[in-house]
């Protein structure tokens, strides 16, 4: 059911009333023009959300860099969260996840060609990535709802089915960063993670609850998982591995340090029981003493052939860490990808598409 896991710490509540009073008046002086937004000659879209914890924003950045790399040349900028490098920095083929962040380094190992930037300050990212890239024909903005100094020509807000936006409340005793209101400066909506048994009547219940205006677009999107992939190809014979063909024999266990590892987890139980389970926060950077842990886990398994089974994001930390052999051969991630639901898919994507193309940059021919 739509938003049953809401947990809500009814004591913060007065501290959640004096947040909104500064997040609501800092949008005040966006709404006024008192605090400046800027907009580019470039085609910008923007991918966000509401609330804090993970919505699915790293699998429809990939969703739109696939729909639009094969005709336009495409850059990402992200904050980088977590990253111990600062300022604006392009990704390069020897970055590490350290550098750029987890998100920005899982990005660019999956789209080698193209251009993966980090900043926190979105408008000086943009400026220095038309500087320094003039070919480009698009930037995606990760995570940037709420820095409202830049406008951009889409903003795309995602919601997850499974925390409800209507009974959430606002930081710290919800996870909203600003309240559900501001929704209204969205122009495309896609409620993510939905199950894929949804009834008719609960798309239409859902729609009533965002209170949309006729502007807005609003999508509903699942997650489909793919076979796992060796972490370490070079350590492993088999780099592909179906969870459905794993033998009963074989022991499992799980390690994420995401926001909300509760979907993957279920999909693994449906198709094999893990026996054991390690949980880090999210954007976890792995300690000496978390990777003992992990071997002294793993060993306790007991199977005739035994597997770790990881998200694509915390194999992108783990693949820089000095992990034992048998771990490496052992570790696996389970792939994720965005599948829009009731035949949507062509909509959404005809709308992407058109919106580049009528307001893509006229480019000053070479010399």
């Amino acid at each position: 059911m739509y938003g049953k896991s809401i947990k809500i710490n009814r004591w913060l509540i007065p501290f959640s009333w004096l947040y909104g009073l500064g997040t609501g008046l800092r949008n005040k002086l966006f709404d006024w023009g008192i605090l400046p937004a800027e907009e580019f000659d470039i085609p910008v879209i923007s991918v966000g959300n509401l609330a804090v914890g993970g919505t699915g924003k790293t699998p429809h950045i990939e969703y739109l860099i696939e729909l639009l790399h094969p005709k336009y040349r495409v850059a990402v900028l992200s904050r980088g969260y977590k990253r111990k490098s600062r300022g604006f920095l392009v990704a390069s083929p020897s970055s590490t996840a350290r550098e750029i962040g987890d998100e920005p380094y899982q990005i660019k190992l999956k789209f080698p060609d193209i251009v993966v930037a980090v900043d926190a300050n979105r408008r000086r990212g943009i400026k220095l990535l038309k500087k320094q890239q003039p070919d480009l024909d698009v930037i995606l903005l990760d995570d940037a709802f709420q820095h409202r100094y830049v406008t951009p020509l889409t903003s795309i807000v995602l919601t997850d089915y499974n925390r409800a936006l209507h009974l959430d409340k606002l930081l710290p005793a919800g996870r909203l960063r600003e309240s559900r209101h501001e929704l209204s400066r969205a122009d495309i909506v896609i409620v993510t993670k939905c199950p894929t048994d949804m009834k008719p009547i609960e798309y239409n219940i859902i729609s009533r609850w965002l209170h949309l205006f006729p502007y807005q677009h609003l999508y509903f999107t699942t997650l489909d998982y793919g076979k796992l992939q060796a972490v370490f190809p070079e350590q492993n014979k088999n780099r592909e591995v179906a969870l459905d063909e794993l033998p009963e024999t074989a022991g499992l266990m799980t390690l994420t340090g995401i926001a909300n590892p509760q979907p993957m987890q279920q999909y693994i139980a449906r198709h094999h029981a893990p026996q054991a389970d390690l949980r880090y926060p999210d954007h976890h950077h792995f300690t000496a003493g978390d990777l003992r842990t992990i071997a002294e886990r793993f060993g306790s398994l007991k199977g005739k052939k035994n597997y770790i089974v990881t998200t694509e994001k915390d194999a992108a930390r783990l693949r820089t860490a000095p992990l034992d052999d048998s771990v490496k051969r052992a570790l696996y991630y389970l792939p994720i990808h965005v599948r829009f639901m009731r035949h949507a898919g062509t909509s959404f994507d005809e709308k992407i598409s058109g919106t580049i193309y009528k307001n893509r940059r006229v480019k000053p021919p070479r010399k």
